[in-house]
This record gives structure tokens, sequence and C-alpha cells, in this order.
């Protein structure tokens, strides 16, 4: 089979792998390795925090870095995969590291539940090994597009970082769809002052029309009004 596809500028993809039993690790790493994946094992949930305690560390760059899913054992000796999953709920980590679940028979209907409120999938064991697989990469996909969407959202909010209060005050009048004349007073400014605005908006936002502008904003998941908020 083809090696996954993703895009090579979002980082080399990692699964994570927490199960306590050590020979479910290897046999998951081996398969992995046949796919061209990497994986790091963790016998715990409470190794597997203090490894995401060090990556999420201050001044450390936003967690994770390149494209990562979680497959993750439900039922496990000490913390559960379950309060694992709930923690990392909480965080607002699931997004670019989704969650598939390893579970046995008796756990499938917590483990729905689990997918109901943002687990990725779980895997009955035994489990297929390819269908497992195929899900880990898909996971990786989903992965991959979450980070897209946040590179987005931090370059957008660097673009924004660059306008001046007023050049941000004509950039929501433009994407309300008022004219320069109409922008000219609500702002007591002249005509020709919010049309030097306009242009400069424009320019270090790079787009070329309130059409592109009001499209990058939404695109990137955020509003004209929230992203200049609090200026």
């Amino acid at each position: 089979m083809a090696p996954l596809a993703l895009d090579p500028s979002l980082g080399i993809p990692v699964v994570y792998l927490v199960d306590d039993e050590e020979v479910v690790r290897d046999a998951l790493a081996w398969l992995l390795r046949s796919r061209r994946l990497l994986s790091e094992g963790f016998a715990s949930v409470d190794a597997f925090e203090a490894s995401l305690a060090v990556n999420t560390a201050p001044g450390r760059p936003a967690w994770p870095t390149s494209p990562a899913c979680l497959v993750l054992d439900m039922r496990m000796p000490g913390v559960s995969g379950l309060v694992l999953f709930e923690r990392l709920a909480e965080r607002g980590r699931l997004p670019q590291l989704p969650v598939i679940f390893l579970t046995g028979h008796g756990d499938v209907p917590t483990a729905v539940a689990a997918v109901k409120r943002g687990a990725f999938d779980f895997v009955e064991k035994p489990f297929s090994n390819n269908a497992l697989v195929d899900r880990i990469e898909q996971a990786l996909l989903a992965s991959a597009a979450a980070l897209h969407e946040r590179r987005q959202r931090g370059a957008l909010a660097q673009l924004l970082a660059e306008l001046t209060e007023r050049e941000c005050e004509v950039m929501q009048l433009v994407i309300d769809g008022r004219p320069n004349k109409l922008i000219a007073d609500a702002l007591s400014i002249s005509v020709r002052t919010v049309e030097v605005h306009r242009a400069r908006v424009f320019e270090k936002m790079g787009v070329r029309s309130a059409v592109e502008l009001a499209n990058l904003l939404r695109q990137a998941g955020a509003g004209a009004r929230g992203a200049t908020d609090g200026r």
C-alpha cells in the first residue's frame, strides 16, 4: 500500500500508543512501521502525560507540531484511557490529536459514548491490522487538517497584528460593505484618508478586494469583529 500522503510542510506524522501490554505496543509499532509510520509507545497514562507535560511546557511550540493521533487502550491499571481522553478533551487537544480507542467487547457502549463526545473512533479487540491502520491514517489526515487550520489562524493573527488601530477600524467598515464616503463620515476623516488606509489594509492582508478580505477571515475561522477586538 502507498505511504500516507500528507503535506510535508506539516512535519512527520507520529502515532502515540498508550497500552499497558508491551506485546500490544510492540505489535502495533511493527504494524505502523510496515506502513512507514513512526510511533511512540507508553505503558500507562501517567507516562504519556509526563511526556505531554514536557512537550507543552511554556516556551515550547504549540503541540502537536506535526500530524498525530493517539491509539489508546480504554481500560488499564491506574488511570484509565477514558480519563485521559476526558482530560485531553477538556484541554481542547482532540482536533489536533484524534483518539482511537482499543476496547474489549464489554466496553463498546462506553466507547460509542466517547465517540459521541469527540473521540475519532474505537476498534474492538481482537482487531484487523489493516482496518486499524487505515483508521489511524484517516485520523492523521484529520489531525493534518486541524494543524493546517491552526497555522492559518496563526498567520492571520500575525497579519492583523501588523494593522494599526485606524486600519482595523477601516477594515471593519469595509467588510461591513460601507462605501468610502460613509466610512469617512463614520470615522470623521477624509475620503482620501480612507482610500489610503483601505489600500494599506489590502496590501498588508495580501488581498485585492473586500470580498477576498472577508473570505480570508472567514476561512481562517475568525470573524472580522472578533479578530479586531481587544486591540
